[in-house]
């Protein structure tokens, strides 16, 4: 189950659009504690019983939780621990939104890991002036969805976040921004204001989007201001906090449950204050859902979903599989294509291919990456700087000036490297750089691929690697991409067909001109 589906859920089930953080402040904590006659423990057991309660109390009236992560981070290793227990005491059908606020390049990736593989967060917030480059590494995970935030209400943050001018001030052109790198089910908007008119220009500006509120209001009449200012069409699509100050009370169960209720009144008459259908008299945006497209291959029987789909749909959708009439470098003819290079201009997409890649060397020994020129290159680059590890690469021919290096890069003899390539065929230029590498100095046992063409079982590249004694690792092959590709509808089976195994006589059923070695 996606994010988005999640929160939607929680939202229909709990009729709430409440979000409860669950931060352990210890100036808040204190007065709590000392209440319930637990002032003489320590902090950590303070927290630990604060957040089962806010838990208990809540659960039946909100929609999602949301810890801020620097709190638990100022504890040590203790805090990240009780933070695990906060996963565990969520329940799992409710989203857990973990609030970073997270902006720093070089260590996207691995915190990335950790809250969604490790800690199984659901979402994470984003600070957004890195650009997409942020928001890229959490986005390879499908199934989980980003917070961006693109207005504070620090009162300082106002002379940038309104910079150049009311008129077009810096927090609007992020949520313009945000909203091109993810779809409305992977990225939602955090708007820290309690400022309605504020809130009203960022829904304008993302009709489509869910819309988190961070601020807190007093009035009920701010609270009226602001339901109407944020929420969506459908009365839905924007998610309030509880008061931070209603959870150290008592009763904090029943006053969640009034304010569940009041806001829920609230949408019950925007609701009925809106056209009917095919009024014209006012404008409406209803909230975007994703659609479910049924395969035309799929039936109750069906196998589950291939976890590589949704990636190699997305790389025959930006051009990497084409079909036509292709000329290879031999001079023969071939009805179609298949070409890597499209997605080192899609940084989204280059990303989750150098996760798929990361996901095989992460289980190999070595000290050094060699990509084989020149396609795999920016892929080698890529992995080098995800995994700090050297990159080298051999040359194609060795220049007739300067250093006439054969192998480009800094290394030592008796090196273990392993060798990353994009698409294998016929093995040829694996081998030849291995060649180049192993005459250095070098040590290779691995090689590394995205897709392994395939082939009769004795004349195929794996089986040259493999009597060479060297071991082949591949995310995909063809037969696999075919499956994926025929099952979602986007081959026919006539295109399926000149894609599948042929009968062995290259001239009855040529198999694909792929740009790869």
């Amino acid at each position: 189950m996606g994010f988005f589906v999640q929160l939607t859920d929680a939202i229909a089930s709990r009729q709430s659009l409440l979000v409860t953080g669950l931060d352990p402040n210890p100036e808040m904590l204190q007065s709590w504690a000392h209440r319930r006659g637990m002032g003489g423990r320590s902090f950590l057991s303070q927290a630990r019983h604060w957040i089962k309660a806010v838990i208990e109390a809540t659960a039946e009236h909100v929609c999602a939780y949301k810890p801020s992560l620097g709190f638990y981070q100022s504890l040590g290793s203790v805090g990240l621990e009780l933070l695990r227990e906060v996963r565990e005491l969520v329940p799992l059908d409710t989203p857990l939104i973990v609030d970073a606020k997270h902006g720093d390049l070089n260590s996207s990736s691995a915190l990335a890991h950790y809250l969604f593989r490790e800690l199984g967060a659901d979402a994470v917030t984003l600070s957004p002036l890195a650009g997409q480059d942020i928001a890229a590494p959490f986005l390879l995970y499908p199934e989980k969805a980003v917070v961006v935030t693109c207005h504070s209400s620090n009162p300082a943050a106002r002379v940038l976040q309104h910079h150049p001018s009311e008129e077009d001030p810096l927090y609007l052109r992020i949520v313009r921004e945000a909203q091109r790198w993810a779809t409305p089910d992977q990225l939602l908007l955090e708007v820290g204001t309690s400022d309605p008119a504020i809130l009203a220009r960022v829904r304008q500006e993302a009709p489509e989007r869910f819309l988190i509120l961070r601020s807190l209001w007093g009035e009920e009449d701010r609270l009226d201001a602001l339901l109407e200012a944020g929420l969506s069409a459908a009365a839905d699509g924007l998610l309030l906090p509880l008061p931070q100050n209603l959870l150290v009370e008592d009763d904090m169960a029943e006053r969640a449950g009034r304010l569940n209720r009041r806001i829920s009144e609230r949408r019950d008459h925007w609701l009925n204050q809106r056209p009917a259908d095919g009024d014209t008299a006012g404008d409406s945006c209803r909230l975007w859902l994703p659609e479910r497209h049924p395969s035309p291959k799929a039936d109750a029987d069906a196998e589950p979903e291939d976890p590589m789909a949704p990636l190699i749909l997305d790389l025959f959708d930006i051009g990497c599989l084409l079909f036509g009439e292709y000329v290879q470098a031999s001079g023969a003819v071939f009805s179609y294509y298949v070409d890597l290079r499209q997605i080192i201009s899609d940084p989204n997409l280059f990303h989750r291919v150098l996760h798929a890649y990361a996901g095989l060397l992460e289980n190999l020994a070595f000290d050094r990456i060699a990509g084989i020129p020149y396609g795999a290159l920016p892929t080698a680059t890529g992995l080098s700087l995800q995994l700090h590890k050297p990159l080298i690469y051999p040359r194609k021919e060795v220049k007739a000036h300067g250093a006439r290096r054969l192998i480009e890069g800094d290394f030592e003899e008796g090196d273990l490297v392993v060798v990353v390539d994009d698409i294998l065929i016929s093995g040829g230029s694996v081998l030849e750089g291995i060649a180049k590498l192993e005459g250095s100095g070098l040590e290779v046992q691995d090689v590394v691929v995205f897709i392994d063409h395939g082939g009769e079982a004795d004349t195929s590249a794996r089986r040259r690697l493999e009597r060479g004694g060297y071991r082949l690792h591949a995310v995909l092959d063809i037969d696999r991409i075919t499956r994926v590709l025929h099952r979602s509808g986007r081959l026919t089976d006539a295109q399926a067909a000149l894609l599948g195994e042929g009968d062995g006589n290259d001239e009855a059923a040529p198999r694909p001109v792929l740009a790869g070695s």
